[in-house]
């Protein structure tokens, strides 16, 4: 026979968990969701069954010895995908305390087995099933009535066509013991790691029977819509970078508001192109950032500027501020210091879908992993490029700057760990000559275009950067005091 079965997919409804599965979860599949206190089982196993719970598809949700009915009400009803109408009509709870005081396993599979009939559900809970298991007796024959016990229970639900999902709070050393492991066809694993004062939560589908899911600890964070997954999954690839996809060598140019450096970029950055911005303090690359942001709204493009550490004095700048009260640039900005990269890039797609923005500006990357959780900032470079290239799948054409360390003493400027990663990069920078500050500005690449390779002086004044319209003459390096400079004449 060539036929095969193909399994029913079911929308878990979590944000990002249907990635990891493979597509959604395995229908009438018997699964297993564990981790350590406080890490959301009993979050995510609420919001799976609002999303899949109907007057077609009925729940029963079993409380053990954690938490009563009442009391799990009462704090699950705080998040945005509980409905009240689906309780008592689509949802109902059990609580099976009483039973389990007898200690007998037979006694709590006949209540299950009789509420599940009596309320014809699809979607079985038992919360906490490792209260289940402390029940029972101890020694070998506890042992033996507990795998008894999890294949029938395993066996009839199947049979009456339920998904069923048993809440459990076991250690990964427990749960490789367990005799339920054999059973599951799935199991989730949910942990939270502290570090340096930061907590962040991760989840892994340690398998799934019959589909190909995503290997690997993913980050997820809690917030009052539930849980939100961020799979460790880069975007598809952009259309100029798929492979027989014809290239179009002649990409429309985005000025970026400074005529000298358009200019020197050959009449614009090439769309959907990233620019890193590189330089050392004071050297005009938030100025660059807030120009580039400007000349897009002339054209009618709205931006999206992810900041740091700028706060108020940010909007000491007239004209940003302007563009920001009139909705033409939005502001993407956090408080915390607790985020990881994949938060970041959520709330910047989601900027960006909101606003159809055009372009981008990242300010800075040297300020980026402060307001990192420490695990995470060890992932930067890996974020940044997720970043850039959700950004480059979409046409976004974003301005990225980082600082430099004016110490340095040679062309090798750019940071090593994520100069690679943009289409372009302009490096600013300044010297003393003859007693006073100058600034300088390069184009040292731009990735699939020719460019100007002279090295120009700049200035920033009340009305942004002016860039000279001829090369400096400068004989040897740009940093530190430099004697034989002479600005082009």
């Amino acid at each position: 026979m060539t036929d095969k079965v193909t399994l029913g997919k079911l929308a878990t409804g979590v944000p990002g968990l249907d990635i990891l599965l493979g597509g959604g979860l395995n229908e009438f599949s018997f699964n297993l969701i564990t981790g350590a206190p406080g890490c959301g089982k009993t979050t995510l196993a609420h919001q799976i069954m609002f999303s899949l719970a109907n007057p077609q598809r009925r729940a029963v949700f079993f409380t053990v010895l954690g938490e009563p009915p009442l009391k799990m009400l009462r704090y699950q009803q705080q998040y945005s995908f509980f409905e009240m109408d689906k309780v008592g009509s689509a949802i109902r709870y059990v609580n099976l305390a009483a039973d389990l005081r007898a200690g007998d396993y037979s006694g709590v599979l006949e209540r299950i087995t009789r509420e599940v009939e009596d309320f014809g559900a699809s979607l079985v809970f038992v919360d906490s099933f490792r209260s289940v298991i402390q029940t029972g007796k101890p020694g070998f024959e506890g042992m033996n009535e507990l795998q008894y016990f999890v294949q029938e229970l395993g066996t009839r639900m199947t049979s009456w066509m339920a998904t069923t999902f048993l809440i459990g709070e076991y250690q990964h050393n427990e749960v490789e013991a367990n005799p339920i492991t054999t059973v599951a066809d799935g199991m989730i694993s949910m942990s939270q790691q502290h570090e340096n004062n930061a907590v962040i939560r991760k989840i892994r589908i340690v398998k799934m029977r019959g589909q190909a899911h995503m290997s690997g600890s993913h980050t997820f964070r809690i917030s009052d819509d539930g849980l939100r997954i961020y799979p460790r999954l880069l975007p598809p690839l952009a259309d100029d970078r798929i492979p027989g996809v014809p290239v179009d060598t002649e990409k429309r140019r985005i000025p970026t508001g400074v005529a000298g450096l358009d200019e020197m970029l050959h009449g614009g950055l090439p769309q959907g192109h990233s620019l890193l911005a590189i330089g050392p303090t004071g050297c005009g690359k938030t100025i660059l950032g807030s120009t580039f942001l400007r000349a897009g709204v002339a054209r009618g493009e709205k931006g999206v500027m992810l900041c740091f550490e700028k706060g108020t004095a940010r909007l000491r700048n007239a004209e940003l501020a302007a563009m920001v009260q009139a909705g033409q640039v939005t502001i993407v900005e956090s408080r915390r210091v607790d985020l990881t990269v994949e938060e970041f890039e959520d709330h910047l797609l989601e900027a960006i879908e909101r606003t159809d923005a055009r372009r981008v500006v990242i300010d800075s990357l040297s300020e980026f992993s402060l307001y990192l959780a420490p695990e995470c900032r060890r992932d930067l470079r890996d974020g940044i490029f997720h970043i850039l290239s959700s950004l480059a799948k979409r046409g976004v054409t974003a301005l990225v700057t980082t600082g430099l360390d004016e110490r340095t003493l040679n062309m090798n400027h750019a940071r090593a760990d994520i100069a690679y990663l943009t289409d372009a990069i302009v490096a600013m920078r300044y010297a003393e000559v003859d007693g006073h500050v100058r600034r300088y500005i390069g184009i040292v690449k731009v990735r699939g275009s020719d460019h100007s390779n002279e090295l120009r002086e700049y200035r920033i004044t009340n009305e942004g950067i002016e860039i000279d319209p001829v090369p400096a003459q400068v004989n040897g390096v740009l940093f530190g005091r430099i004697d034989g400079v002479k600005s082009g004449e």
